[in-house]
């Protein structure tokens, strides 16, 4: 048995229980304080009297940034809070953060639907509810890795289009007048990939009422960054890759903006609550100030960990690092950026569009 081995990874569990996603994010964004701050306090109560009250319905409300969202939407104390998310688990993990956290749960009707939202079954959730006030969706295909296969990209467009429509006609069926709110994606703007063409083709299909002719909602979206160690990203990989001592991978000379998991949530809620009508917010991120290497971000998260960054350039040698490192030492592939569709770079206002303080 290698004992230095066991102790190293027992050292590594005891670690990862003090470093939550949040105190995370800030080794990828190099904020403590919440960039969205003097957005958040300006808006706030603006914001208040938009939810106070009043009927939510947050659809794919169980991602990190659908839960962030409705984390900090629901301090306002909606008449009604009602989920809806394809993954039980996720529901059930917010259900209980709601509960457990200090201000406790703060709307008198709370629910959560395990649902498709582009199914018949959405129907009668909506037929057996009494109608919304406020509706936001956070449902949605957004790796490129997605458009992989002809099966993979035809649920991309069915998630990110043609089940918005459906929604965006029921609501109108029932005479949905409120706030509208969808979120985008940093890749709609000059899109490379099918992923973020169907983003933009979003975009396009909730402001034109091409489709939904019928649809009197005040509808809004954002574009923001990457939300640090979100699900499925690159840099969850890093937890979950740590935990079972496999080396950790990113992409050479590939930089990105970051935004926390309650930052996610701080501009959607600006976004969905104060955005004038057919608007997209973006934040106001400086890339000389704000761009961030994956490699780097790599780095500062092993050594946060107390180890000591190990470069390698094959995915051998990697794997054997990781099956060997005994000394605080951990493996760190670097490869190219090689994933058809990914920009080297990122941008959220497209040609041909422009950009104007909010308010």
């Amino acid at each position: 048995m290698d004992t230095k081995g066991t102790e190293l990874s027992m050292n590594w569990a005891d670690k990862r229980t003090h470093l939550d996603i949040q105190s995370l994010s800030q080794i990828a964004t190099a904020r403590a304080e919440s960039f969205f701050k003097a957005d958040v306090l300006a808006l706030y109560e603006t914001m208040r009297s938009e939810v106070q009250g009043k009927r939510v319905l947050i659809v794919g409300g169980a991602g990190t940034i659908g839960s962030a969202t409705t984390d900090f939407i629901s301090a306002f104390e909606p008449a009604c809070l009602h989920v809806v998310d394809q993954n039980e688990n996720a529901l059930a993990e917010l259900t209980r953060h709601l509960r457990s956290r200090a201000k406790g749960m703060n709307s008198g009707d709370f629910r959560t639907f395990p649902i498709d939202y582009g199914s018949p079954i959405m129907r009668v959730a909506l037929d057996t509810t009494e109608n919304h006030d406020l509706v936001l969706n956070f449902a949605a295909l957004k790796h490129v890795r997605s458009e992989k296969d002809v099966p993979s990209l035809l649920q991309m467009l069915d998630t990110n289009l043609v089940k918005n429509r459906f929604l965006m006609r029921e609501l109108a069926e029932r005479g949905f007048d409120g706030r509208y709110f969808c979120v985008s994606t940093d890749k709609a703007a000059n899109p490379v990939s099918l992923m973020g063409a169907s983003k933009r083709v979003m975009e396009h299909l909730i402001f034109s009422r091409r489709c939904t002719p019928s649809f009197n909602g005040k509808v809004s979206s954002a574009r923001f960054a990457n939300v640090a160690f979100s699900d499925g990203s690159l840099l969850q990989s890093f937890i979950h890759r740590l935990a079972k001592r496999q080396p950790l991978a990113a992409p050479r000379a590939t930089e990105r903006y970051f935004v926390s998991p309650s930052e996610s949530g701080e501009i959607c809620a600006v976004a969905a609550l104060t955005a004038p009508a057919d608007t997209i917010v973006v934040p106001k991120l400086d890339p000389r100030q704000h761009l961030k290497r994956l490699e780097d971000v790599a780095v500062g998260f092993l050594k946060a960990h107390g180890l000591t960054p190990d470069i390698v350039d094959s995915e051998a040698a990697a794997r054997m690092t990781a099956a060997t490192a005994s000394n605080g030492s951990y493996p760190l592939l670097l490869t190219s950026l090689d994933t058809s569709g990914e920009k080297p770079y990122e941008e959220f206002v497209g040609r041909g569009e422009m950009a104007r303080d909010l308010g």
